[in-house]
């Protein structure tokens, strides 16, 4: 049985600005863009997003992704993979999940959770599961909840990456200006491989990248921004 529809009051974000602001439960022009430049998830993005809007949530253009706010704040955004394409709650960690449906895509991310399709009917028959999530993603923010963070010194620092610190201490320093994030992502991907020639090669390999200032996927990131963006035009 489908949940009831909720009269939600959502004020206009403080902090969008006034020519960039859409009325909630609306299509945004900047994502009608994106979506017609031919991804192969077209028809079950599209589903995705007509279900997100009658939920009144605000559709905004983030990371080059399509993305739905309340208040200015961050609820769900959808994207297309090579094999799917998925529904992704920012603070999925924290939903309840009673049909057991949200997937933690690595084991490195700490809150968002989704849930993947690969056909506009997979979407249809689960539409009033999607619905109920979201409804109790917008409370979960609406209360304040917070997800409680690993720190940094929550990881443990492979051996082969002490070595090479003690080694370069330019390198240990370039390490440390990075932001907490990008330190916690390099730290859980060197201490994957069981062999330590593995984890060697990994740090040699993202020593520049390192003393750049940048993440893991800063280079992949940017490049499918600047595609994003070449969309848009």
């Amino acid at each position: 049985m489908s949940p009831a529809r909720r009269s939600i009051t959502i004020p206009r974000p403080r902090a969008t600005k006034a020519k960039d602001w859409m009325p909630p439960g609306k299509k945004n022009p900047k994502v009608d863009k994106v979506l017609s430049t031919g991804t192969q998830w077209r028809k079950e993005l599209e589903k995705l997003r007509e279900i997100i809007l009658e939920c009144g949530l605000t559709e905004v253009l983030k990371w080059g992704q399509p993305c739905y706010t309340v208040d200015g704040r961050n609820i769900a955004l959808i994207h297309g993979f090579k094999e799917y394409c998925a529904i992704l709650f920012i603070k999925g960690v924290l939903l309840q999940d009673a049909e057991g449906i949200l997937i933690r895509q690595t084991e490195h991310v700490q809150a968002g959770r989704h849930i993947r399709f690969t056909t506009v009917r997979d979407i249809e028959k689960l539409e009033p599961v999607i619905k109920a999530y979201l409804y109790e993603a917008i409370e979960v923010e609406k209360a304040g909840l917070k997800v409680k963070m690993k720190k940094t010194s929550d990881f443990p620092v492979p051996e082969e990456l002490e070595n090479k610190f003690n080694k370069n201490p330019a390198f240990h320093r370039a390490f440390e200006a990075l932001t907490p994030g990008r330190q916690r992502a390099y730290l859980y991907f060197f201490a994957q491989p069981k062999l330590s020639k593995t984890r060697e090669a990994r740090i040699e390999k993202y020593m520049p990248q390192i003393f750049e200032g940048k993440g893991i996927n800063d280079d992949y990131l940017q490049e499918n921004k600047m595609r994003k963006r070449k969309a848009e035009l």
